[in-house]
């Protein structure tokens, strides 16, 4: 008990203190326009009050990852806390938090064009790639998991093809809508459910007379019952609630809708935090109802949804149980929706398809869920695995284009660089030694040839960022985040209009 509310404290004070060093570090304008009122166009860019947006970011990054994650995370056992509590306050609030505001910066850019701008424009083309994967990965994940939770709570004739479909069908009438009807109208309620489902079994967790595992020293070390080592799989199975390139996708969406930068802090830093509060509870309720073996066999006969069923029935019983696993489905359905609305913006951005009119949001929706639908066939450990992977590398570019931004202005870049090359390691090692990689296994040769590798990328990284630093006029765009001029002249009208 005293490492789950403790770790909910540090959670807290990580907002109040990290986050305003982040915050100073980035150096605010509350005066300057956004593209929410430069750009406005009644769909993409939408000015929404700062409580539409935050709960709108929220279930955006949530899905099912900060509950399926630490699920699996809690095989580990109590060293998992760890990483949830550092992981989201030295690197998953810092990244959700640049990201979004380096986009806001930027006309609301996606991932894509930020890493073109700030890395150079060959990037644009492997961050693309890596940015439609993930979401259509995420998507997929994120139809799958709810449909089998659904399936579990409903009659028998309802099989999770049926359910699937219809899925689809709702994301396919939500990602024409304009974003404050698609998602602005629906949102509060979904979040308002999320919000007290999560109360509700970290309440029942706490006061039934359970005995939730402590972070102690006889207790860090590795509890996986199959022996998985914790570097780098932990930091891979636990993503969404610590760390997670998905985010990354998603801020630029919300920095459309931003009415000011002071806003900034508490809708992505902040409910980054909040995603990690739930990771840290299903985390606890799992180490305290199962053992490993059990947690285990239960994960490996389906998905951890089986894990959801059981901890919500068992701490709050059949109707408020059932009310819990709600909260749980509409985590995933939110995110899948936000992850097809994201990935076909910037595909759109990509073959630069202006996304003004029906037909032409339906050309790039429509072969996106297509692929979507083929790839829920596929076992969904197996997605899992390639999403983890995906996500992580999309995390640690998003770092890197938060470093460079640093960087050319002067500020403290070590705030991004540090979780960034951690993250970089892990990932080269994953893809080394992992069965949907090299198949290395974890050896010493491993280990070396992932930290050359990385060495190898770092050094490349810093090389091409004194040169175009160097290269900088004094009054660059990249120096100044000077708007282009066309939207210049929108700026200066809607200021005019401001008056």
């Amino acid at each position: 008990m005293i490492t789950l509310l403790g770790g909910i404290g540090l959670l807290i004070l990580g907002y109040v203190f990290y986050g305003s060093y982040i915050e100073k570090n980035f150096q605010i304008k509350p005066d300057r326009v956004t593209p929410a009122k430069a750009l406005q166009d009644g769909y993409d860019f939408v000015p929404m009050s700062k409580s539409k947006n935050a709960i709108i970011e929220l279930l955006n990054i949530a899905g099912t990852g900060p509950i399926f994650g630490p699920i699996m995370g809690a095989l580990y056992g109590p060293v998992a806390y760890l990483w949830i509590v550092l992981g989201c306050i030295f690197a998953g609030g810092v990244h959700d938090y640049m990201l979004g505001m380096i986009s806001l910066r930027n006309n609301g850019a996606h991932l894509p064009e930020l890493a073109s701008k700030y890395l150079g424009k060959p990037v644009k083309h492997i961050v693309n790639i890596f940015a439609m994967l993930l979401l259509l990965l995420v998507a997929t994940v994120f139809v799958t998991s709810p449909a089998n939770l659904i399936s579990s709570i409903t009659p028998s004739w309802m099989t999770v093809g049926i359910i699937t479909v219809l899925i689809f069908i709702y994301y396919l009438i939500s990602t024409v809508l304009p974003i404050d009807k698609a998602l602005g109208k629906v949102y509060p309620i979904f979040g308002a459910i999320l919000i007290i489902s999560t109360i509700a079994i970290g309440g029942s967790l706490l006061f039934s007379g359970y005995s939730i595992p402590n972070l102690t020293p006889q207790t860090l070390r590795n509890f996986n019952p199959e022996g998985t080592a914790i570097f780098p799989a932990l930091f891979f199975t636990i993503s969404c609630g610590a760390l997670s390139g998905f985010h990354a996708t998603q801020a630029p969406m919300v920095s459309r809708t931003t009415e000011n930068e002071r806003e900034g802090r508490f809708t992505f830093y902040g409910m980054m935090v909040g995603e990690g509060v739930i990771a840290m509870i299903w985390a606890a309720a799992s180490m305290t109802l199962f053992d490993g073996q059990t947690l285990s066999g239960m994960i490996n006969a389906g998905t951890p949804s089986a894990v959801v069923n059981e901890v919500s029935i068992m701490l709050l019983g059949n109707v408020f149980g059932m009310v819990a696993i709600v909260g749980v489905i509409v985590l995933p359905i939110s995110s899948g929706l936000s992850a097809f609305r994201s990935c076909r913006t910037i595909l759109a951005d990509y073959i630069g398809m202006k996304q003004d009119k029906i037909k032409k949001i339906l050309l790039v929706a429509i072969p996106l869920f297509l692929i979507s639908f083929v790839l829920t066939q596929i076992d969904f450990n197996i997605l899992w695995r390639y999403f983890n992977w995906a996500n992580q590398v999309t995390a640690v570019i998003a770092l890197l284009v938060s470093t460079r931004y640093l960087f050319l202005k002067g500020r403290n870049y070590f705030v991004t660089l540090v979780p960034g090359s951690f993250m970089l390691y892990a990932c080269i090692v994953y893809i080394l030694s992992e069965p949907i990689g090299l198949q290395m296994g974890l050896t010493p040769l491993s280990y070396i040839l992932g930290a050359v590798l990385s060495l190898g990328i770092l050094w490349v990284f810093w090389m091409t960022g004194l040169k175009q630093k160097s290269s900088l006029e004094p009054n660059s765009q990249l120096l100044n985040d000077q708007w282009p001029i066309q939207t210049l002249a929108k700026n200066e009208e809607a200021s005019e209009l401001g008056r």
